[in-house]
């Protein structure tokens, strides 16, 4: 079977320290057979390029996609760049879950400052200590992605109450199918684009 019409996979991408066992992220690979986690060397070195590149290497080594990839905090700036820096990449679909502040790193120049060619999206938290909702905001409208805040849900981590994240779940669905119809070939003209949760 070409790897057009291969259901889409999913692909975690965790931020500092990893998600431990009662995060979302856990969660979610558990639920979706094929899944992958990206495992960083150092997990407290925030090194936005040696990341970005572990995601590459994490899906060169795993194989076929397509891929749908779903990020958390520093992880959703990583992701961000290896789009940036791999427009061939196997990734059609991202969801940004809580990214962190850019500027706190000073790597906001070294992250796409246009829509992503990929459909996307972004959620937040109105009460997020890493990145302000007009931050998030205006990033999410910088790469095309669509916007859906949780209201006051912190970091949107497992300290925060997150555990199942049912509406990820629901955003990785809804992206797979989008994704094999798109494959199909009456739709393979079809633009990419953003959809909303």
């Amino acid at each position: 079977m070409h790897s057009s019409h291969r259901a889409p996979r999913l692909l975690i991408v965790p931020g500092l320290h990893d998600s431990g066992p009662t995060h979302w992220q856990t969660w979610l690979q558990g639920r979706l057979e094929g899944a992958q986690r990206v495992r960083q060397r150092d997990w407290k070195s925030l090194h936005l390029e040696r990341w970005a590149e572990r995601i590459g290497t994490t899906l060169d080594r795993a194989g076929d996609g397509p891929w749908i990839a779903a990020a958390h905090s520093f992880g959703c700036l990583a992701l961000a760049r290896h789009l940036q820096l791999r427009p061939d990449s196997a990734i059609r679909a991202a969801l940004f879950v809580a990214p962190a502040e850019p500027d706190k790193f000073g790597v906001a120049a070294l992250l796409p400052q246009r829509c992503l060619a990929i459909a996307s999206a972004v959620v937040a938290s109105d009460t997020d200590p890493w990145m302000s909702t007009a931050s998030a905001r205006r990033w999410a409208q910088r790469w095309g992605a669509s916007y859906t805040s949780l209201g006051d849900a912190g970091h949107i981590n497992a300290a925060s109450g997150f555990g199942p994240l049912p509406l990820a779940l629901h955003w990785v669905d809804a992206a797979r199918e989008r994704l094999l119809r798109e494959a199909a070939p009456e739709h393979a003209d079809l633009p990419e684009g953003s959809f909303a949760i």
